[in-house]
């Protein structure tokens, strides 16, 4: 008998309301065997579709029509089965009373300003998750 010893694919979320982007952000990690992609490009329905994707990983746009990414991460760690899952913001604008330098942090995520080629998201993804 063969035992089967693939191993797990991390799944990443993106969300962002650009969807060129996105489309070439999941093309990119899909590149990766170890990575499963899901993508939500409309803000009102990301927190249904983390709960459903069920994330190891989530990478937020902040600046998005209607509701903004702080909102949304402010979703996520109000919700029991999301608040654990690490955040990476992407913004085009962070100001300096929004981060503390201490921790390279935006309201307790960590952020990578766009624009970001996929390869240095590709390798943050992976810092975070430990791969």
């Amino acid at each position: 008998m063969k035992i089967e010893t693939r191993k797990k694919k991390k799944k990443i979320l993106i969300i962002d309301d650009e969807r060129d982007f996105t489309n070439l952000l999941t093309s990119a990690l899909e590149l990766h065997e170890d990575y499963e992609v899901g993508v939500e490009n409309n803000p009102g329905r990301a927190l249904a579709t983390a709960r459903a994707f069920a994330p190891d990983i989530i990478v937020l746009d902040v600046v998005m029509p209607e509701i903004d990414g702080g909102e949304v991460h402010s979703r996520f760690k109000a919700d029991p089965a999301l608040k654990d899952i690490p955040v990476i913001f992407l913004t085009s604008m962070v100001l300096q009373n929004e981060i503390d330098a201490s921790q390279g942090v935006i309201g307790g995520a960590f952020y990578v300003a766009k624009p970001v080629s996929a390869s240095r998201l590709i390798s943050v993804i992976g810092q975070h998750l430990g791969s």
